[in-house]
């Protein structure tokens, strides 16, 4: 076990934000940012480094403060009706080596007050990805099978974003793993408590669940022809 990274300061944070969304809120507290919420972050992505190396060695634990795995929690507010400046959470995710030529499956993590998971997999997928792991699912039911369907994966992980009401042009509706060949996502994940997000065992639970959603994140990667 490993010494807590998140405490209730670190949700306080994030649910007075999340009640004061301006940017002079923030200004303000800033350094409860820093200190509560990105700076445990970045220990904890540090942490998780040589146990995702042992699941992946073609898996980054980035802990850069800009452009590594931890998100920025201001909100890119171009192209959205929602013009609050500030994501009332943090979450990281940890690309493969590949990540910036190629879209590839990730792992990730999410905190937010009353919704923390950590899972991984691939969130919409453009069309040259999806069209690859459509294509790799007619060809390799099985592994897919094995992948999604264990006892471990099930009793843990669900499967989860969003799926097509028709089946994709081109795909018999009657082909066996056709509610799988309906998804625009192809991601699991597991809930956890603030209590656990506070605790010790945090560091453990994530690592375990990574290592249950890692086959999943293997078969995405050959899907789109990368090393896991």
């Amino acid at each position: 076990m490993s010494k807590p990274c998140f405490t209730p300061a670190t949700f306080r944070f994030l649910r007075a934000l999340d009640r004061n969304n301006s940017r002079e809120w923030f200004h303000a507290n800033r350094n409860d940012y820093e200190r509560h919420v990105r700076e445990p972050f970045l220990q904890l992505i540090g942490d998780l480094q040589t146990p995702l190396q042992k699941i992946s060695p073609h898996y980054l634990a980035d802990t850069r403060k800009t452009g590594g795995s931890l998100f920025r929690i201001f909100r890119d507010t171009r192209f959205s009706n929602n013009k609050l400046p500030y994501k009332p959470w943090q979450g990281a995710r940890f690309p493969h080596e590949r990540h910036r030529e190629i879209q590839a499956p990730v792992f990730y993590m999410h905190v937010q007050p009353g919704n923390c998971f950590a899972g991984g997999g691939m969130w919409h997928p453009e069309p040259d990805a999806l069209k690859n792991i459509r294509g790799f699912l007619v060809d390799n039911p099985v592994a897919w099978k094995r992948a999604t369907r264990s006892k471990p994966f099930r009793e843990h992980l669900q499967l989860g974003g969003e799926s097509l009401l028709r089946p994709p042009r081109g795909y018999d509706s009657s082909h066996a793993l056709i509610d799988d060949l309906k998804r625009k996502d192809f991601v699991a994940s597991a809930s956890f408590s603030e209590d656990l997000a506070c605790s010790e065992q945090l560091m453990t639970w994530i690592v375990a669940t990574f290592k249950q959603v890692a086959p999943l994140v293997d078969y995405l990667c050959a899907a789109q022809d990368l090393e896991f």
